[in-house]
């Protein structure tokens, strides 16, 4: 079978967790080549960040354009872009068409709380790459933080939903707001995300698992929507599907001990 190929356009993590490292993975799960272009080096393991290191906007478009004057990509999805200036340099490689299905996960700051976007890359997301996004997926903090809400004050899914649809207003044609940060009762056992769009809302419900093994799940739920959309499914479907490989990794790693922190999930099936 011939695959199609996904480009993902992220940082590295040296931990291989999350990032570029969990994009490939992913696609590679769904039976998709996986082409990259790197836009950051951090030193990092399962306890968090220590050292961040961007690359020149002008290499992460130069890689871009190796990339898609080359192979025919079927879809592409950002990560961690970590400057303003690059977030700008990929919107405009996408009005120029050349990131077709494209995902677009705002990673601002890390897990363990290391910032990873530099100061103006909030605005430029908003204003820059969030209207030629087709999917928008912030995980709940990153979403407040983008809709200028603080988090402490969204206490249920009507106010997830708002955030939602702020987000909406920007231009992307669905935003998926990922319900792993969100655990108010009386469902701190689910973790709920939200899919709006102008023909109204989804909710995709899940349970919530007790494990330490969560990293990188936000990467990998954009990554398989990617893949998704690039195989030919529509967002709706693209989104559920997703969903359930990150909760089939999620429960595959339950039992692992890589690391003493926040470990990988289980990507490519190994627990089964």
């Amino acid at each position: 079978m011939q695959p199609i190929t996904a480009l993902s356009i992220a940082g590295s993590d040296s931990g291989g967790g999350a990032g570029i490292q969990a994009d490939i993975r992913t696609f590679s799960a769904f039976g998709v080549h996986a082409t990259t272009a790197l836009t950051a080096i951090t030193a990092q393991n399962t306890l968090g960040v220590s050292q961040v290191q961007s690359i020149d906007p002008d290499m992460v478009e130069a890689q871009v354009r190796s990339v898609t004057s080359d192979f025919d990509v079927a879809a592409t999805k950002t990560g961690m872009l970590a400057e303003a200036s690059t977030v700008e340099r990929v919107a405009q490689l996408a009005r120029e068409g050349l990131l077709p299905h494209l995902v677009v996960d705002p990673v601002l700051v890390s897990t363990s709380g290391h910032v990873l976007m530099a100061d103006g890359g909030i605005e430029t997301y908003r204003h820059e790459l969030f209207p030629l996004a087709q999917v928008v997926t912030p995980n709940l903090r990153e979403a407040s933080v983008l809709c200028g809400v603080d988090v402490r004050d969204v206490a249920n899914l009507d106010d997830v939903a708002a955030l939602a649809r702020t987000l909406l207003a920007l231009g992307p044609r669905y935003v998926l707001v990922k319900g792993g940060h969100f655990a108010h009762a009386p469902d701190v056992d689910r973790a709920p995300d939200l899919l709006v769009s102008v023909d109204g809302l989804v909710v995709f419900d899940g349970p919530r698992l007790a494990t330490n093994n969560d990293h990188g799940t936000g990467c990998s739920l954009s990554s398989a929507i990617a893949a998704g959309l690039g195989l030919g499914r529509d967002v709706p479907d693209a989104t559920r599907d997703a969903k359930s490989f990150v909760l089939a990794a999620l429960a595959g790693a339950t039992t692992w001990r890589l690391g003493a922190g926040r470990g990988p999930i289980d990507h490519l099936g190994w627990s089964e």
